[in-house]
């Protein structure tokens, strides 16, 4: 009698492809994978029982879970996925993953540029190997070229206070004996600072797992934190010269919370490879649906934006910073009296007014110099990009680059800022109001939200609007003036900042010095007209409307703001009014969000007008707290809309 073939023991010959084993055969015997749940089968069926022609789905080894498919060319104990293509196979040992070809030798990798024992982590760039002895989720330290990049530092804070120390003993000493004191100072910090920073690299580690990041530090105040993956909202990278040179970044990983530095993980440093792997990683998320009008490059460096630099309040600010070192290095040689001389012996033939006048012009250009060197160091190499799966990065800086990321889903809207001298030039500078961008952060910079630099107006909507992924900005919506009332009380505010002042100086005058009244009559001369150039503005410059899913707020003269926040973002409102306010009938409006500064206000609008403007803007929260609406005197003297542009 011939021999049964392979996948038909356990049936009759002659029973239909569709019936079952009998109940009565003994253990040992197989079934189809059809059969009913009471027919017994083989736990440990052999590679070959298995029939090459049947097809790959119909069956399955016992000891393979729930969809792991295994076929009849893989050796006994390595399962299958079956999202796994032809001819390749899984390592028994190899995490999730990690594919190897089929037929290979042991250790064999799939990518033959990579040297022998070596494997690729599956996200890993072409040319990134990984030994195979560091699976995820292993223990990883920091870069071993740390302690250079620290002793670095310390040989030039020997070096700066060394010799002036060095300049002070040769008085009362010899000179060899000063610089002997002097180099074994410089010598203890070196070896105490780079071995300290020895000990730290060996007592640091971290490690990324599936669900969780860890990191490990600390001699004897040890420090264990742990952030969950699916909380991670931005990892940044930072890189001075030094550390360029040395290819070493700092890795800052935030979970977008706003509680200051124990919010984030902190690596310093790791190789730059190592940081861009881990940013790709941490901030992996399932790709957005493509859209080419707003992925990929959202805006890049142009050198011609450089021009709105010495406009820019930070001018006068690096003029006036210049002044008072002079000043103060001066005081610490005991030089400032000759310094004061020499000024006054180069303007001795010119009044006071204009020995002032002079000087503040000096200082301006000292400051104008200062912020297009600031400007080139904070936006050379400028890019912003949106990121498959819908991340915002900026990368930029010539001397220490920054590369931020925002993840896409903590962004609530975005922030025009308008200082009065680059407004007066149609420029404006684009931030993000998102959550997570810690106001308290001791190792915060103050520029995290910034998304471009200082831009010609048109171009920073039309970005605005890519970042929303908007069809049009919502910052170029014509907003709803506010009442004639607001603008009276700012020129009051202006005249009583300026007659104030004016009125405390005559006095003053009269029972001192007639000078002073001649001051106090320059003072009102020349401030007043100003005073009140700046309320009618600040009073232009208000308006709120609502556009699409975004409310739009402006404020603001000397630094004016438009911000375009999600309406789906806001969590509450707060409603003031003075006693004053009262009377003109107007109120304050106070919309509360997460993200941003927490809070952004609608200055001084109508009490109707406002009330209903928020119950517009974010329908059921505000609306069991209002009366039934009434037309205000206020509302119906408010003029039509103006462009936010005005």
């Amino acid at each position: 009698m011939s021999e049964p073939a392979p996948g038909t023991e356990g049936r009759r010959p002659e029973a239909p492809g569709g019936e079952p084993r009998r109940p009565d055969a003994p253990e040992g015997e197989r079934r189809r994978r059809d059969a009913p749940e009471d027919e017994p089968q083989r736990p440990a069926a052999t590679g070959g029982e298995r029939r090459t022609d049947v097809p790959e789905t119909e069956w399955r080894r016992p000891d393979v879970s729930e969809g792991e498919l295994w076929r009849s060319g893989t050796p006994e104990g390595e399962p299958r996925r079956p999202d796994v293509s032809e001819g390749e196979r899984l390592r028994p040992d190899a995490s999730e993953g990690e594919l190897w070809r089929s037929g290979t030798p042991e250790g064999e990798p799939r990518r033959p540029d990579v040297s022998e024992g070596e494997r690729l982590r599956p996200d890993a760039p072409e040319g990134e190997p990984q030994r195979s002895g560091t699976p995820e989720g292993e223990w990883r330290r920091l870069d071993p070229r740390t302690p250079l990049a620290t002793a670095a530092v310390l040989c030039g804070v020997a070096g700066g206070a060394g010799l002036p120390v060095a300049l002070g003993l040769a008085g009362s000493r010899p000179l060899w004996q000063a610089l002997s004191w002097v180099l074994a100072g410089a010598l203890l910090l070196l070896l105490g600072g780079t071995g300290a920073d020895r000990v730290r690299l060996r007592r640091t580690r971290y490690r990324v797992g599936p669900d969780r990041v860890d990191l490990h530090t600390g001699l004897l105040h040890l420090k264990r934190r742990s952030l969950a993956r699916e909380r991670i909202r931005s990892v940044d990278l930072t890189a001075n010269p030094l550390q360029r040179l040395l290819g070493l970044v700092k890795v800052r990983i935030g979970t977008g919370e706003r509680s200051g530095g124990d919010a984030a993980l902190e690596l310093e440093l790791v190789a730059r490879a190592e940081g861009e792997r881990l940013r790709r990683e941490l901030l992996a998320r399932a790709a957005a649906p493509e859209d080419p009008r707003h992925d990929g490059a959202l805006a890049a460096l142009d050198p011609r934006w450089i021009r709105y630099a010495p406009v820019s309040f930070v001018a006068p600010a690096i003029g006036g910073a210049a002044a008072g070192a002079v000043m103060q290095v001066s005081e610490w040689f005991g030089a400032q009296g000759e310094v004061i001389d020499w000024i006054g012996e180069r303007f001795s033939s010119v009044a006071i007014p204009w020995m002032i006048l002079w000087l503040v012009l000096a200082a301006t250009a000292v400051g104008a110099v200062g912020a297009l060197g600031l400007w080139i160091e904070m936006w050379w190499n400028y890019r912003l990009e949106r990121e498959p799966g819908g991340t915002l990065r900026v990368t930029r800086g010539l001397l220490t680059a920054r590369s931020v990321s925002i993840e896409e889903r903590r962004l609530r809207g975005v922030e025009l800022v308008e200082p009065l001298g680059v407004r007066l030039f149609g420029a404006a500078r684009v931030d993000a109001v998102a959550t997570g961008l810690a106001e308290k952060d001791e190792d915060k910079h103050g520029d995290l939200k910034n998304l471009m630099p200082a831009v010609p107006r048109p171009l920073a909507d039309r970005v605005a609007a890519q970042v929303l992924r908007e069809p049009g900005p919502p910052t170029g919506t014509p907003l709803a003036p506010h009442p004639r009332a607001a603008r009276n009380r700012r020129i009051r505010w202006a005249l009583w900042s300026v007659l104030a002042p004016a009125a405390l100086l005559a006095l003053l005058g009269l029972l001192l010095t007639p000078v002073l009244l001649y001051v106090a009559a320059g003072w009102t001369a020349v401030l007043t007209p100003l005073a009140l150039l700046l309320a009618r503005d600040a009073h232009r410059n208000l308006g709120h409307a609502v556009s699409g899913a975004y409310l739009v707020t402006r404020s603001g003269t000397v630094r004016r703001t438009t911000v375009a926040l999600q309406r789906s973002g806001v969590i509450g409102w707060t409603v003031k009014q003075s006693y004053f306010q009262r009377r003109a009938g107007l109120l304050t409006l106070t919309v509360t969000t997460a993200a941003g500064s927490g809070a952004y206000a609608i200055l001084d609008a109508g009490r109707s007008q406002g009330l209903a403007f928020a119950a517009e803007a974010v329908p059921g929260l505000l609306t069991p707290f209002l009366e039934q609406p009434v037309d205000a005197p206020e509302n119906r003297e408010t003029p039509e809309a103006r462009s936010t542009e005005g």
